[in-house]
């Protein structure tokens, strides 16, 4: 039955996900931003609505470990396997300016963010404030700093099927996260694996299949920029937002693991992005590598 939860959660996350992100994208374009912007902002954060409210309905069943690891593997995954999958489907540019703007500034957020997890043995309400501020900061930075939004056509998408998708959307990712929840309790209580490592793999993955679809999506339609943004938007969103949003419901505890593994490899799998993106290009070779990288982690967990 548990792992019967499970898929019909990932089921409903994928396409709930995938109507909400573009319900999302139908919105911004109209409003005219850039598709790096778009990525960054309204495609990161929607295909990460799976990880809120996954992250919240684990918290409130009183399982931190699971909601933490769901963020944490969520922005390992995201790097070293989503991006590296959609790099592998078409070689994904990063430019000096998105280097700068948007990696250097994902670094120190992730370094600043695990430090404070790790100092505290979690996160208290207060950091949560601390967080949520932050993240409305970089949201209205990212927001003010659009150059190329004037480039980007209006959808021919109607106002009222935009609406009605984004809708549609967010109850699916509702109900795929109480079910992925229910099911990643179980699996941990039946198979005798940790709470975090359920949450660090199945959840994690499972949350992050809307960013996996929008990435390969958009690096097949050569759209690489926004494959990149998508990333680089949900690691900022998932550090700042979610976990700002479930601590303040539900202060959060974490075990000593993160702060020696997890938090680190996190904070790796940024610092290797940044040095792949050095060379302007992260290649398909580049993309095999992480993905072997992500694979070793999950094998060294198991």
């Amino acid at each position: 039955m548990d792992i019967i939860l499970v898929v019909a959660g990932l089921v409903a996350l994928l396409f709930g996900g995938g109507w909400l992100v573009t319900g999302a994208v139908g919105l911004a374009t109209r409003l005219g931003l850039s598709p790096m912007v778009i990525g960054v902002t309204l495609v990161g954060m929607g295909t990460s609505m799976p990880e809120l409210l996954t992250s919240l309905r684990a918290a409130q069943a009183g399982a931190p470990d699971l909601a933490l690891g769901n963020v944490v593997g969520s922005n390992i995954a995201n790097i070293l396997l989503i991006l590296a999958l959609a790099a592998i489907v078409a070689p994904v540019a990063m430019s000096r300016q998105v280097w700068r703007r948007d990696g250097l500034v994902l670094a120190a957020i992730s370094v600043v963010a695990s430090v404070w997890i790790g100092v505290h043995a979690g996160l208290d309400r207060f950091g949560a404030f601390v967080f949520l501020v932050a993240f409305a900061l970089w949201l209205g930075w990212q927001l003010r700093n659009d150059p190329d939004g004037a480039e980007v056509p209006a959808t021919p998408q109607g106002v009222g099927r935009t609406v009605f998708l984004f809708a549609v959307g967010l109850g699916g990712v509702l109900l795929g996260a109480d079910l992925l929840v229910r099911g990643g309790i179980g699996l941990a209580r039946d198979f005798g694996i940790g709470e975090a490592v359920i949450g660090l793999t199945v959840v994690a993955v499972g949350t992050s299949l809307p960013e996996l679809a929008a990435s390969v999506a958009a690096a097949r339609a050569g759209r690489g920029d926004l494959a990149l943004g998508n990333v680089l938007g949900s690691n900022v969103f998932n550090l700042l937002g979610i976990l700002g949003v479930t601590a303040l419901v539900a202060p959060l505890e974490a075990s000593a693991r993160f702060a020696v593994l997890d938090l680190p490899l996190m904070v790796g799998a940024v610092a290797v992005l940044l040095l792949i993106g050095l060379r302007g290009l992260i290649g398909r070779l580049a993309g095999l590598a992480m993905v072997g990288g992500y694979g070793a982690y999950v094998a060294l967990m198991f």
